[in-house]
């Protein structure tokens, strides 16, 4: 997987830094901006991704369901998570996991090529770093779904400034007229996989 990757490439560059700051050189060629040296035109660079942060969603999670104001469908989400709902979205958030449920209304179901044609550039246009989109037909329990599966990196922490390689999921449902589109991510390397089936697994039109 990319994580994989990311992980390998974090490990050289932390060797790297170790050999560099235990040399007697002057430091003029560390990229991590620590040193006292010239100005660089990399002072300002954003933080890092962080390549292995915590993310497992507990095994004891409850959930309850949720459905918009106005009906159409019901979906399990995670219990006590932040809940934020502008127009047709609503999102649930704890910690670095998330569940993002959108609405639109369309007179064409997706399939896997209006995926890759249309949501694949807009998603890369509006997520930092996005890669690997895979697109594929699933069957869950309220019937057929496209699945679209990629990274890309969080928003910077307001706190701490940290940004977490996350992986998506994420589910497009339709009938008559009505799209449902259900995104999960979190943690590349996070043990979700039993949670998110939950989530889509319990998605129901009404």
């Amino acid at each position: 997987m990319a994580g994989v990757r990311t992980i390998g490439v974090v490990g050289l560059v932390l060797a790297a830094t170790v050999t560099a700051g235990c040399s007697s050189g002057n430091g003029s060629g560390s990229s991590t901006g620590a040193g006292s040296g010239s100005p660089s035109g990399d002072s300002a660079a954003p933080a890092p991704t962080e390549s292995n942060p915590p993310g497992d969603i507990p095994d004891n999670q409850a959930f309850v369901t949720y459905g918009p104001s106005g009906g159409g469908f019901t979906v399990k989400v995670p219990e006590g998570w932040a809940r934020t709902v502008k127009g047709g979205t609503a999102v649930f958030t704890d910690k670095l996991n998330r569940v993002q449920i959108s609405t639109a209304t369309t007179s064409t179901a997706p399939g896997v090529a209006s995926v890759n044609t249309e949501v694949v550039p807009q998603l890369r246009g509006q997520v930092p770093k996005f890669a690997d989109p895979r697109a594929s037909r699933v069957t869950r329990h309220s019937g057929p779904a496209v699945l679209l599966t990629y990274q890309g990196d969080s928003a910077a922490d307001a706190v701490t400034g940290k940004v977490v390689r996350d992986a998506f999921e994420r589910y497009a449902f339709y009938r008559q007229g009505h799209e449902v589109d259900l995104t999960l991510s979190g943690p590349v390397n996070a043990d979700n996989v039993d949670p998110w089936r939950i989530i889509s697994d319990s998605f129901a039109w009404k």
